[in-house]
């Protein structure tokens, strides 16, 4: 998620805009934005929106040709691009269906908001509110007046008494209904009041005072921000005294009108606007859906060549398979972990594959060998005999015929003859024992004990050479032919011996090392050889020469003795590798449990 966000950085940014542009255009249209609602404001957002839009569209467009690109196009798979557009299809058609639907449904549901009834309700509503102030209004209004006569009429039985103005009044506030009665001058001064203290005594305000100055009519006053109606009259009968009565309102009456007064301005705003409330939510709907749509098609990219990249390398694998080539190997990419699993089974499959051309390859090669071999050892082992025996008859006839000088020429032909004889006698045999190398009999030996012995044995040729066996397992069992591995090991061992000795002709003063390492595995054992010696720098890329029966680089090697090596471990189940080095040579042994 990190890497998609980070990769998407520039395109997420855009679309938070696109998308805030979209709720404050929205929000404008319903006056309830910071941008006052005006036509050019308007106007000036809806542009906003188109060029945002489209840049979007932009982005998208070249995000996902990008994806397809660089996740699709190489794999080379047509399957790929036709499963992306099957996938964006199926995610694009609904996604325009349900967007076509909300419209729609949203520009019903806005129409029945408007609907006539609806109108009405909001009306009556507000005016409801309306008609309870104006009742209380009224009622402060004839209250006020019935006060003030009684007040006017009361006047020489009051006679400016408090206790009797206060009694009067306290007795005027049950009977009308009302929460305060003062009497004031003309400066607002408290005279007498039927609160306790003067403390919650607000004063009405300067211009409602002068209006009745002059004017015996009762004045009403109304605040309905401060849940207060008010009315103030002059009292006719006495000087500069004026009756103030103060009535409350219900305690969420102002709430009430505030609110359903908003209620009505929004409601009517709407109204007014709602075509273009429907664009916003349109365009809204619009940037919501095509980043869906974009998240959507890049999860389908994603998937797509993360699945096909696999189906695509082994379809590859497979061909090249098919063609003969079984160097070819699977890339292990990144995937859902059953087609990893598919993908090292299918390479498993290629080396098991190849290892069996190649143990094949092997086969058919040493029978060649061989028979060619038997053939060549027959042929030169027939006329030796004879040469032999003509050597003798001529040696014995002719020896005591010459004098001294040439005696002795004679007899040092001879034996040059009789050392190539020899030499010839000795291939033949090598012929014949690559020829009827028997098949192995397989029985349980200790590796560990087999290595040491052969160690042991070929220390003897140069105490100078530190040969060091490194192992875990004091014992370490394979089925096999203990004379061949003997021979395997023995062969191995003396070549690395034979490639210091090359080393030290050039070479004098260097340290002498042959190292030989087994680690067992659950499925495998590895021995590796290592010695510092002269390596196989000489045979450059064609290291795999080695082991073709009669290759050699040693000046009086017969090429066999790698041959046998190779086949013994391939009858074992096994593989050899030779690597060169710097300094030396490694060979390496896998035997297969």
């Amino acid at each position: 998620m990190y890497e998609f966000i980070k990769k998407n950085i520039y395109l997420i940014f855009l679309f938070i805009i696109t998308l805030s542009i979209g709720f404050l255009t929205f929000l404008t249209f319903i006056d309830k934005s910071l941008i006052e609602l005006s036509s050019q404001n308007l106007q000036y957002l809806l542009v906003l929106n188109i060029v945002l839009l489209t840049l979007l569209f932009i982005f998208i467009f070249l995000e996902i040709k990008k994806a397809i690109k660089n996740d699709i196009d190489k794999d080379g798979l047509k399957s790929n691009k036709k499963y992306i557009t099957y996938f964006a299809l199926f995610t694009f058609i609904p996604s325009l269906l349900i967007s076509i639907f909300s419209l729609f449904l949203f520009s019903f549901a806005l129409e029945k908001y408007f609907d006539k009834k609806v109108t009405t309700v909001v009306n009556n509503s507000y005016e409801l509110a309306k008609d309870y102030v104006e009742e209380v209004r009224n009622k402060i209004q004839s209250e006020i007046v019935l006060i003030a006569f009684d007040l006017n009429k009361s006047k020489k039985f009051l006679n400016d008494k408090e206790k009797e103005y206060k009694r009067f009044l306290q007795t005027q506030k049950l009977i009308r209904g009302v929460d305060e009665i003062h009497v004031i001058n003309s400066d607002k001064k408290l005279l007498f009041s039927t609160l306790g203290n003067d403390a919650p005594y607000i004063p009405p305000v300067d211009e409602a005072l002068n209006l009745v100055l002059d004017d015996d009519r009762p004045l009403k006053i109304i605040n309905a921000l401060e849940n207060r109606s008010a009315a103030i009259m002059r009292l006719q009968n006495f000087e500069d005294r004026f009756i103030y009565v103060v009535k409350y309102l219900d305690k969420d009456i102002s709430r009430y009108l505030t609110e359903s007064e908003e209620a009505i301005n929004f409601y009517y705003t709407v109204e007014e606007k709602s075509t273009g409330i429907k664009i916003s939510f349109a365009i809204i709907y619009i940037i919501i859906v095509s980043l869906l749509l974009f998240i959507s098609i890049s999860i389908a990219i994603r998937f797509s060549s993360r699945f096909f990249r696999s189906i695509n390398n082994l379809i590859l694998a497979s061909s090249s398979i098919g063609k003969g080539n079984l160097d070819i190997k699977v890339p292990e990419v990144k995937t859902d972990k059953d087609l990893e699993i598919l993908n090292k089974n299918f390479n498993q499959m290629i080396k098991r594959l190849k290892d069996q051309q190649e143990k094949l390859i092997i086969n058919e090669r040493h029978e060649a060998w061989g028979s060619l071999a038997r053939k060549l050892a027959h042929e030169i082992k027939n006329p030796l005999t004879p040469i032999q025996l003509t050597i003798d008859r001529l040696k014995n006839k002719y020896s005591t015929e010459l004098d001294e000088k040439n005696k002795e020429n004679f007899k040092e032909n001879l034996k040059i003859i009789n050392n190539q004889i020899k030499q010839i006698e000795k291939l033949v045999n090598e012929f014949s024992d690559f020829a009827r190398m028997p098949k192995p009999v397989f029985q349980k030996n200790d590796l560990i004990i087999l290595i040491k012995d052969n160690i042991k044995l070929l220390q003897q040729l140069d105490q100078n050479i530190k040969i060091e066996f490194i192992h875990n397992n004091q014992k370490l069992f394979l089925e096999g032919d203990k004379e061949q591995l003997s021979r395997v090991f023995l062969n191995l061992i003396k070549n690395s011996i034979e490639s210091i000795h090359q080393k030290a002709e050039k070479v004098s003063d260097f340290n002498k090392n042959i190292s030989i390492e087994v680690s067992d595995f659950d499925s495998h054992i590895d021995i590796v050889i290592n010695d510092n010696g002269v390596g196989f720098n000489n045979l450059n890329n064609n290291i795999k020469e080695i082991l073709n029966p009669y290759f050699t680089t040693k000046k009086e090697g017969t090429g066999l003795g790698l041959s046998i090596v190779n086949k013994i471990i391939n009858d074992h189940n096994g593989n050899i590798e030779f690597k060169s080095k710097t300094d030396g040579a490694i060979v390496k042994i896998t035997f297969i449990k």
